[in-house]
């Protein structure tokens, strides 16, 4: 018996905002990197987050591995945008609780 050897294409996908998801799940590439460069198992990271398949683990990782300077780029990317969407709710959320102190000032006359 002969092995075929076959190329795969990672479990990988960009959804219409740009997030790379694993496999047909809406799990972030960054959670399941972080979750391995943290120490979890790719066992691990099935029990954390069981949409994901373990084979969809091993080949995003093994994908990582093989292009992480590329892969590092984009979650360094990632954090940014997480950053500037922070910054703005951190900005909306002060107005809110001015918002919040008037209206209580006006309850309490």
């Amino acid at each position: 018996m002969t092995l075929v050897l076959e190329q795969e294409t990672p479990p990988l996908h960009a959804d219409v905002t740009g997030a790379v998801r694993v496999g047909r799940t809406r799990v972030l590439l960054e959670t399941v990197i972080r979750a391995f460069q943290d120490g979890a198992s790719p066992e691990t990271i099935i029990q954390r987050y069981s949409t994901l398949s373990l084979s969809d683990v091993y080949n995003t990782i093994g994908y990582y591995l093989r292009h992480q300077d590329t892969v590092e780029i984009y979650l360094k990317q990632r954090e940014q945008l997480a950053k500037a969407v922070q910054q703005r709710l951190d900005s909306v959320q002060s107005d809110l609780s001015s918002i919040r102190s008037r209206l209580l000032a006006q309850q309490n006359q």
